[in-house]
């Protein structure tokens, strides 16, 4: 892991406490957030699409793949797995059916657990695009979570931009945050496929640290189509 920002008076338990637990709000908010805000906009006459069945995927040897969305992310080592309880968060007690899905939630360290640098995290979320009738790209979803980052006092660093990864085409927008003697950065990376939005959300103590993360990120390649004789 690449060396964290820090400040040149040591970091007490709590201060590290305390981060790990931003960290933690920042991830599960923007989900329900994202929900949310859709909720409060208003809804075109057309009818509502069903949501598409989606693959929870699962990790195997450090491993987590998904084949609705034909992608995998290589778990650091030692990483804990938080997946199931961020999920429970993000939906509540709710018995509708889950427009917002928590696919993956990965930790250096377990959130509740002090450090002396910032708690790295990769957390990949789907929402159903038919939450939100009125987007019709991965940009315009990406707008709504700049304004959820900037409410939670992220700056922006990189203003969303299209960004190439492998043969899947996605939007990233990069933030950060002063946390006492530390500074925590965020890249976010969005898709649209198969009827969702699809986000992958990094944290860590520099934005080299982000690069390497999204790194460990890839797609399948996608079937050229078999020529007709």
């Amino acid at each position: 892991m690449l060396a964290t920002v820090l400040g040149p008076s040591p970091v007490t338990l709590e201060e590290m406490r305390t981060f790990s637990r931003t960290v933690l709000t920042l991830f599960v908010a923007l989900i329900p957030a994202c929900a949310s805000q859709a909720e409060q906009t208003p809804k075109s006459a057309s009818p509502q699409r069903s949501v598409p069945a989606v693959d929870s995927g699962g990790i195997t040897n450090r491993v987590y793949r998904n084949t609705t969305f034909g992608f995998s992310y290589k778990i650091a080592y030692g990483w804990v797995d938080r997946t199931q309880e961020m999920a429970e968060d993000s939906n509540g007690d709710s018995t509708e059916a889950k427009k917002s899905i928590v696919l993956l939630a990965v930790f250096e360290r377990p959130p509740a657990a002090a450090g002396d640098s910032i708690n790295s995290a990769v957390v990949v979320a789907a929402e159903a695009a038919s939450s939100y009738p009125d987007l019709k790209n991965e940009g315009q979803y990406f707008d709504l979570v700049s304004e959820l980052a900037k409410s939670r006092e992220l700056k922006v660093v990189n203003e969303p931009y299209d960004f190439p990864l492998g043969a899947m085409q996605l939007v990233r927008g990069d933030f950060s945050k002063p946390l006492g003697n530390l500074t925590l950065y965020q890249s976010t990376l969005v898709m649209m496929q198969k009827g969702y939005f699809v986000s992958f959300t990094f944290i860590g103590g520099s934005q080299e640290e982000m690069d390497g993360l999204i790194e460990s990120l890839s797609f399948s390649r996608k079937e050229s189509p078999t020529p007709h004789k």
